[in-house]
């Protein structure tokens, strides 16, 4: 029973009809060895055709044996039943061949290893013992024909030392051979297994939301799922050559960070702020068909990404490859904001009652106070509640500003102009010297920003910029870029320190400050009204090599405004 379940499994499998095909196609080269033989053995000294049952024998073999290949090739049905049919044939030819030609004395029995050691690999051992043992009574029969008869040549032995080895041989062959099918039976399960779980992980990393590079040394991508190319707006699987990430304006600051990342110290601890960085993806000329990202009905021209580094190696790769893991930090900020911005609605709607009101009456007892009181201590302590009455104040402004939605624009507005204007008020209101705040020209540049919202974002933008400042001539900079045909970007950079990645995660989250004195709505404010306007606020890192010629890390806020065909004739001017 458990021979014909062996049988019944071997007539199932596929892969046998390959062997089988080998098999084939060496019977017709072995044929072809036989004919050159019996050609050479044909003509006698005396002219006279000899072995002509053989060439007869060997000529139907021949075609026997290239039909047997074309049916292996195009009739894949009932492998054993073509196999037996194959071995008989073959024990059958060489054996009319092998006592035509004399019998063991003519070296024709080795022709029967052929069949016999097919059989061994291809058939159950029982059954190929079977086509052995046939093979030995046909080469004892011959030699018991030849003794019967006085023959000479006669040789029992010889033909027992056939039978032997046959044995012998066609025995290790089969162990071989069912070793060797038991491991591809392993080989083609763990491949069954490795398909499945390559498919597991495709549809994963497909649907995972954030996104994956693969990148050689030379920034170079081979691999990218669906959420990085909805990221970078790029289709990485239609390039026919590997796209390199310093190739493509866009992606510039994540080969930048690519570099940073493989230029550090080999002993720097692998930490989530050294293996992690945050980075602008700007849209390019190339993106002009759908540079936009539209985020609760406001339009985001440019994604704030969080970058992180993990090195694989192998030993077949030395060069290894870099996993780059990209996590869209804007989305996460916007969530984070709306949030807040709930909390934050239902408070304002009674802030003007329960806190203005009281708010008030505090700072009006306490001017009336400070008419009456001489004593130095007590004055101090006034104006401590003064100080915190209009710190509390300004706050419900900027809580009550939340509410008030803008209306955009429909008019353009000359940026230079109102500029100089907003510089000169923020020079003379904040005692700032002249020439701190230099201003790049702009004169024929307009964008459609409501005045009071970008006068409000400007003067935001400065305060904080005043305060880390050097305070030498331009260490305050404005001007215009146009990066890009269809962009135009308002830079407000200083001299200071840049942003720590840390502090840049929270930069525009309400209430969060570094500042004893601020309230942490001042740029969660100004990139709200920008966002009204159709344009954005953010951070972006960049490098300073003004400074004594070595790189030094800085930043700047960016005021990307949305442009129309109306207004992108003006952006020749830069």
């Amino acid at each position: 029973m458990m021979q014909v379940a062996q049988l019944a499994r071997r007539e199932g499998r596929d892969t046998l009809w390959r062997p089988l095909q080998t098999f084939s196609v060496t019977r017709i080269v072995i044929v072809l060895v036989l004919l050159v033989y019996l050609s050479f053995n044909a003509v006698k000294g005396s002219g006279e055709v000899d072995f002509q049952a053989d060439w007869q024998t060997a000529i139907v073999y021949l075609v026997l044996a290239v039909a047997f290949a074309l049916l292996s090739v195009y009739s894949q049905k009932r492998f054993m039943l073509q196999l037996l049919t194959q071995l008989s044939v073959d024990i059958a030819a060489i054996s009319l061949l092998y006592i035509a030609a004399g019998g063991a004395k003519t070296g024709l029995a080795i022709l029967f290893l052929f069949p016999l050691a097919g059989c061994a690999i291809l058939a159950p051992l029982l059954l190929a013992l079977f086509f052995v043992s046939v093979v030995t009574l046909i080469l004892l029969s011959e030699s018991a024909y030849h003794l019967l008869h006085s023959m000479p040549d006669a040789s029992p032995s010889r033909a027992g030392l056939y039978g032997a080895a046959f044995f012998a041989a066609i025995y290790v062959i089969n162990r071989l051979a069912a070793k060797l099918i038991k491991q591809e039976e392993l080989a083609a399960q763990r491949g069954r297994e490795l398909q499945l779980q390559e498919a597991i992980n495709r549809l994963v990393i497909s649907d995972m939301g954030d996104g994956i590079l693969v990148v050689g040394r030379d920034s170079e991508v081979y691999a990218a799922n669906p959420a990085a190319e909805r990221m970078l707006g790029l289709s990485f699987a239609d390039k026919q050559a590997l796209m390199k990430l310093v190739d493509i304006s866009s992606l510039v600051p994540i080969a930048e960070a690519f570099s940073a990342w493989r230029a550090r110290p080999a002993e720097a601890p692998e930490t989530d702020t050294a293996a992690s960085t945050y980075v602008m993806i700007k849209p390019g000329n190339h993106f002009a068909a759908n540079s936009t990202l539209i985020l609760d009905g406001r339009c985001e021209l440019f994604a704030h990404l969080k970058l992180r580094f993990a090195k694989v190696t192998s030993d077949d790769l030395p060069e290894g490859r870099t996993v780059i893991f990209m996590q869209n930090v804007s989305e996460i900020e916007n969530q984070a904001q709306q949030l807040k911005l709930a909390s934050m609605g239902r408070l304002t709607a009674s802030i003007a009652h329960e806190v203005r009101n009281p708010l008030s009456a505090i700072s009006h007892a306490a001017s009336l106070l400070n008419e009456d009181i001489t004593h130095p201590t007590q004055s101090r302590l006034l104006k401590i509640v003064g100080d915190n009455v209009v710190r509390l104040n300004r706050m419900i402004e900027d809580i009550l500003k939340l509410s008030r939605r803008a209306h955009v624009s429909h008019e353009p507005l000359a940026l230079g102009p109102f500029l100089v204007e907003i510089v000169d008020e923020f020079v003379e209101g904040h005692a700032v010297a002249s020439g701190v705040i230099a201003l790049g020209p702009m004169a024929r540049l307009q964008v459609r920003f409501d005045p009071l919202h970008l006068r409000e974002v400007v003067i935001n933008l400065l305060s904080n910029a005043i305060r880390y400042a050097s305070g030498r001539i331009a260490s305050i900079r404005i001007h215009a870029v146009s990066p890009a045909i269809n962009r135009l970007e308002l830079h407000v950079q200083d001299d200071g320190p840049a942003i720590s990645p840390e502090v840049r995660s929270h930069l525009f989250e309400p209430f969060y400050t570094t500042s004893s004195k601020g309230t942490g709505l001042g740029l969660y404010l100004a990139r709200e009204l920008c966002l009204n306007n159709g344009a954005m606020l953010d951070y972006e890192y960049r490098m300073d090599f003004s400074k004594g010629g070595m790189d030094q890390p800085s930043g700047r806020f960016v005021i990307t405004f949305a442009m129309d065909d109306t207004l992108l004739p003006d952006l020749h001017s830069l």
